[in-house]
């Protein structure tokens, strides 16, 4: 499904992590490789721009770290970059250019694109979001569905298989996540669209939409 594919999600000059996405059609994609992928890129990042901390750990000069935030490798945290007092990052996270990781936010296995906010108490796990997006406060990615089965996206023209058991949610550039929302694992939501605070979506939000709740999405005017 077109609407679907990285190209119609994200704008790729936006995030470091760019050459991840050759070859791939759909963004969850992938998941399975930001690990090695960061591996790659840190040993490549220039040292006058980052320092290595620990283990697998690049942060730019540039960003501003909590002393209290808790950041786990392999992890890079890129320029002007703000991690917040009791943020959790619990490995193969990639955080964009003048992101925002807010107070007690947790990550895992994410690509958070330039200018992307996840800022109060949001979770975030196996999900990429894309440029300028924005969790409202609480808002969270559920990653694993209540059953355990592999994860699949559901589309109006049917369901793609994912193999994947842990899947959170694709966000396109610009999306805006509405305060105590929840997306369900294989949500994808296309760029520039809105959620409802306290949404439970599921499955597929075209982009320019409004996601009042499950059966009522309206375009943008």
């Amino acid at each position: 499904m077109k609407a679907m594919t990285v190209q119609e999600l994200y704008t790729l000059n936006e995030t470091i992590a760019k050459d991840i996405f050759e070859g791939v059609t759909y963004p969850w994609e992938v998941l399975p490789k930001i690990s090695s992928f960061i591996l790659e890129l840190g040993a490549t990042l220039s040292e006058d721009e980052y320092e290595k901390h620990g283990e697998d750990i690049w942060v730019a000069k540039s960003a501003a770290v909590a002393p209290t935030a808790y950041i786990h490798g392999p992890a890079i945290i890129g320029k002007e970059a703000d991690v917040r007092h009791c943020a959790f990052i619990r490995g193969n996270a990639i955080v964009g250019e003048g992101a925002v990781v807010g107070n007690s936010t947790e990550l895992k296995n994410v690509i958070l694109f330039n200018k992307v906010q996840v800022p109060h108490y949001n979770y975030v796990g196996d999900s990429v979001l894309g440029y300028k997006s924005h969790m409202g406060a609480g808002s969270i990615t559920s990653n694993v569905k209540s059953d355990k089965k592999l994860v699949v996206v559901k589309t109006p023209e049917g369901i793609i298989e994912t193999g994947m058991k842990k899947f959170g949610a694709m966000l396109g550039d610009e999306v805006e996540v509405g305060c105590g929302s929840v997306l369900n694992p294989g949500t994808v939501v296309g760029s520039h669209s809105n959620i409802y605070p306290l949404s439970s979506v599921r499955g597929f939000v075209p982009g320019g939409s409004i996601y009042k709740k499950q059966g009522e999405v309206v375009e943008k005017q």
